[in-house]
C-alpha cells in the first residue's frame, strides 16, 4: 500500500491503543492459569493476534469478545494437540515468549514466522533451554522444531542481548510449580520490559523476588527468583494504554504548532517508553500530565545527547524530532536496533535523509543536525511499522508531499494509525502498490 501525505499540522486528542507489550504477557499468563480470564483490551493488532494464535495452537482458547478476549487455559496434556505449529508471523515478542512456554509444556512444537524473525539472535535462549533438557532442529531459521520438556532450576542469561529472553523464562516458570531462578549477568538492556513482566505475573499471584548479587568474576548480577506457585487467574485484567505508539502523537505535538493529547495512558506505567515525556521535556517541549492523559505543547526545540539502551523503540520518532530541533542530537547505544523488524540504525537514517534531514551514523550512534523544515519525497517503510509511522509524522513538517511505500506495515502494531492520523488533521490518501527495498539502506552512513 502506498500512502501519499500532503503536509499538514496535527492537533487535538486521540485515544491510546492497547499496549501490545502488556497484551502479550497478560494473554500468555491467562492461557496458563487455573481458570478462564477476561482480558479487557480495547484494540488488537497483528502481533497480539500472533500470540493468541500460538496459544490456541497449544490448546488454549482465545476468543475475541466486544471488549477484548476471553481466554480459556491450555488443556490438560492428554488433550493438547500433537506437534502443533506456532506461527509467530513477524512478532519477536511472540517467538521469544512462546518458545520457553512451549518447552515448559513439553510440546513437540514447530515454530514458523517471517524470514527476518527467524534470523534474529536466539542462541542465548536456546542454549539455556538445551541445558534444561530440550533439543531443537533448525536454529537460525524457520521452521524450528522443539523436542523434550524444559526442567526447572537456575537459568543464566546475559543482560545485553534481549530482555525478552528473561521475560520468556519468567512467563514459563510458573508452569513448573517449582522454584526457578534466572541469573542475569551484566547490565539488563530494556529493563523496564522485565519489570512489566514482573508486574503481570504479580497480577496472577506470582511474586518474583529480585536481588543484586556478586558474581565469581567480581562483577554484579541480578537474580530473579520465581516461587513454587502456579498462575492464579484474577478473573478480569486490563491491558493499559500503549506508550510506545502514543509517542508518535506526542512527538507530533512537539514538532507542530498546536498541542496534541493522548488519553487512556497510565502515568505510573512500568512501560519504559513512558520516558518519551522526559525526552520531549529535554528537547524543550511543554509537557502536561493529568490522571490518564499526556499533552505535548510545541515550543523551541534544542538537541541533546541521549542513550537508547532502555528505550530502543523510541529511537525512530525521537530522531524525527531531532531532525527539526536546533543544534545536534546524538542518540547513543543503538547497536540492538540493527536486529529489529529492519536494521533501524540504517532505515531510520535512510528514511529521514530521503526526506531532507541531516542525519548520519557514527558506529552505534545516530547523529542528527536539526533543520527548520524537511523537504519531502518518497520513502519505503522497509516492512517496519515504526519506520512507516516515523515517516508519516515527519511528513507533517515537510515542504512537499511525502510518499510512503509499504505503509501497511503499521498493521503490525497499530492498524488504526492512519485513522487517528486523519482524526488529528493529517491529510493522507492511499493506493495499491508494491514497496521497494534498497539492497542496503546506507546512503548516508
Amino acid at each position: 500500500m502506498i500512502a501519499r501525505i500532503t503536509p499538514a499540522p496535527l492537533s487535538g486528542t486521540v485515544p491510546a491503543i492497547a499496549s501490545k507489550s502488556v497484551a502479550h504477557r497478560l494473554i500468555i499468563a491467562a492461557a496458563l492459569a487455573d481458570r478462564p480470564t477476561h482480558v479487557l483490551c480495547n484494540t488488537t493488532c497483528d502481533d497480539i493476534e500472533a500470540t493468541a494464535g500460538c496459544l490456541e495452537a497449544l490448546g488454549a482458547r482465545v476468543e475475541a469478545v466486544a471488549d477484548g478476549f476471553m481466554v480459556t487455559p491450555v488443556a490438560a496434556e492428554s488433550d493438547r494437540p500433537h506437534a502443533p505449529t506456532l506461527d509467530c508471523k513477524e512478532s519477536g515478542s511472540t517467538f521469544r515468549f512462546m518458545l520457553p512456554v512451549a518447552c515448559a509444556l513439553g510440546s513437540e512444537a514447530i515454530f514458523t514466522g517471517a524470514e527476518r524473525l527467524g534470523q534474529r539472535p536466539i542462541t542465548a535462549l536456546t542454549d539455556e533451554l538445551f541445558a534444561a533438557g530440550c533439543d531443537f532442529d533448525g536454529i537460525g531459521g524457520f521452521p524450528l522444531r522443539t523436542h523434550g520438556r524444559m526442567r526447572p532450576g537456575r537459568f543464566q542469561l546475559p543482560g545485553d542481548v534481549s530482555s525478552q529472553f528473561i521475560s520468556g523464562i519468567m512467563l514459563a516458570a510458573p508452569i513448573f510449580g517449582h522454584l526457578t531462578e534466572i541469573l542475569v549477568t551484566g547490565r539488563i538492556e530494556s529493563k523496564p520490559y522485565v519489570n512489566l513482566t514482573i508486574q503481570v505475573l504479580k497480577s496472577f499471584g506470582v511474586r518474583i523476588e529480585t536481588e543484586r548479587i556478586a558474581l565469581a568474576d567480581g562483577t554484579q548480577g541480578t537474580l530473579f527468583t520465581v516461587p513454587d506457585v502456579v498462575y492464579r487467574s484474577p478473573g478480569t485484567v486490563q491491558v493499559e494504554g500503549d506508550w510506545s505508539n502514543a509517542a508518535f502523537w506526542l512527538c507530533a505535538g512537539a514538532m507542530g504548532g498546536s498541542p496534541v493529547c493522548v488519553d487512556g495512558l497510565s502515568l505510573t506505567s512500568a512501560q519504559g517508553d513512558r520516558n518519551i515525556l522526559a525526552a520531549l521535556s529535554r528537547f524543550g517541549a511543554g509537557v502536561r500530565r493529568s490522571t490518564d492523559a499526556a499533552t505535548i505543547q510545541p515550543d523551541k526545540l534544542v538537541g541533546f545527547e541521549m542513550s537508547a539502551q532502555d528505550i530502543p523503540d523510541l529511537v525512530p520518532i525521537v530522531a524525527a524530532v531531532a531532525a527539526l530541533a536546533d543544534g545536534t542530537t546524538v542518540i547513543r547505544d543503538c547497536k540492538r536496533l540493527r536486529m529489529k523488524e529492519s536494521d533501524r540504525v540504517a532505515t531510520v537514517t535512510d528514511t529521514l535523509s530521503r526526506l531532507g534531514a541531516d542525519i548520519s551514523i557514527d558506529e552505534d550512534s545516530i547523529v542528527v543536525r536539526g533543520k527548520p523544515q524537511l523537504e519531502g519525497g518518497e520513502v519505503d517503510a522497509h516492512n517496519d511499522h515504526r519506520i512507516a509511522m516515523m515517516a508519516a509524522i515527519a511528513a507533517t513538517r515537510c515542504a512537499g508531499e511525502v510518499t510512503i511505500r509499504g505503509a501497511e506495515a503499521v498493521n503490525k502494531s497499530y492498524p488504526l494509525f492512519f485513522t487517528h492520523y486523519r482524526q488529528l488533521g493529517g491529510q493522507v490518501s492511499f493506493e495499491e502498490g508494491r514497496s521497494w527495498h534498497q539492497s542496503t539502506a546506507t546512503c548516508c552512513i
